[in-house]
């Protein structure tokens, strides 16, 4: 019996090691850079939310050559990223890769444009050259829009109706290619990379009907486990923050670090949220809108927070100072995480209007659309 139960034991033991060697697979990436800038390293990173991580690295050789023996703990997306200079995305699993990069910007006027990269590898990478291919293209569009637009000699005011009329055909039309994408590559485990991005209600289906072609082929698939449980989750949240709910308490430092503060410290006012960081182009471009919506309803029961989500406190300070905003000020850690997945946002600006006993009363305010809800509230 003895031997018997040590037997089984070492079963399972080596089949637990067997699992664990399946799930862990060493895959080749390779290619040439044209032009290097040796100053930096050719880096594999995985991203979460604003966050990113190295998991590996490699230096480019003397003849452009690179090469990365790449350990996927994890089955994903990750970003190669070319010297500081081209970045793409791939999907690393147990394809091998080859991926060549036209390297540093040589041009005299360096705009910050750079060119498509092709991935040469297996069929889960084949989906990832559609999804990269439809995002570089997306953002060339929107650039003719944009600089075609500022030729025109026209009223301001109608100039940004058209880039708004433009830009949300330029977003629908890219939503199509994206469900396209999504029904006939339902076969790739690159496809929960395209499904994030499908968030409407009637989307949902065709999420569902891709879900179960994966789930047919592996129910236990850990990228598809991982991305059912975040759904799930990111739904009963979101249900949390609709409006009319209580809007998520939290509390942290201000500049001074003499107290924390939070939603829960301005109730009895109207208080507008304005979640940022210091790096965020919109962000700052946003700035003189607040302090406008700040002259004006500051004094008639209106309280104004703004939450950063830097990762560095030195980058925070210093645009506190450049911007001198005259209202209360904290610092998220780990550069938002928590708040994040609190109100459930991933772009900044997110500004959020709280009614006096701190229920959600609305989203996504910016500019004009801020001014007027304020004239609302406050003109009851």
């Amino acid at each position: 019996m003895k031997r018997q139960m040590i037997f089984l034991l070492g079963c399972m033991l080596l089949l637990s090691m067997c699992t664990s060697s399946e799930q862990k697979q060493t895959i080749t990436i390779q290619g040439k850079v044209e032009f290097p800038d040796n100053q930096f390293n050719i880096e594999v990173i995985k991203r979460d939310q604003f966050d990113k991580v190295v998991v590996d690295s490699c230096k480019v050789n003397e003849d452009g050559t690179y090469s990365i023996q790449l350990l996927v703990e994890e089955p994903g997306m990750y970003t190669l990223d070319c010297q500081k200079w081209q970045a793409v995305n791939f999907w690393a699993e147990d394809e091998d890769l080859v991926i060549d990069f036209r390297g540093m910007d040589t041009a005299k006027v360096k705009i910050k444009n750079p060119p498509y990269v092709h991935i040469y590898g297996g069929p889960n990478n084949e989906l990832m050259n559609l999804v990269n291919w439809d995002d570089y293209r997306y953002y060339q569009q929107m650039i003719a829009i944009s600089q075609n637009l500022h030729k025109i000699d026209i009223d301001p005011l109608k100039r940004q109706e058209a880039f708004t009329s433009l830009f949300g055909a330029l977003n629908e039309d890219r939503m199509a290619r994206t469900r396209f994408l999504a029904k006939h590559y339902a076969d790739r485990n690159s496809v929960l990379t395209i499904l994030p991005g499908l968030r409407s209600s009637d989307d949902q289906p065709l999420v569902e009907q891709v879900l179960g072609k994966l789930e047919a082929k592996d129910p236990n698939y850990a990228p598809l486990v991982a991305f059912k449980t975040e759904r799930e989750e990111k739904k009963l949240q979101t249900e949390r923050v609709a409006l009319g709910q209580p809007a998520p308490e939290f509390a942290y430092p201000t500049p001074d670090k003499q107290k924390t503060i939070g939603p829960q410290d301005f109730k009895g006012n109207y208080l507008v949220i304005d979640f940022w960081a210091s790096w965020c182009g919109p962000c700052r471009k946003e700035m003189p809108n607040m302090k406008k919506a700040y002259e004006q309803f500051s004094g008639k029961g209106v309280s104004f927070f703004n939450v950063s989500i830097d990762s560095k406190e030195a980058d925070w300070l210093k645009a506190l100072d450049e911007e001198k905003m005259p209202w209360d000020q904290v610092l998220a850690p780990e550069a938002g995480k928590e708040v994040m997945k609190l109100y459930q946002f991933s772009g900044i600006p997110f500004i959020v209007l709280l009614d006096k006993e701190g229920n959600i009363l609305a989203k996504n305010l910016r500019g004009e659309q801020l001014i007027e809800k304020l004239k609302e509230v406050t003109s009851k």
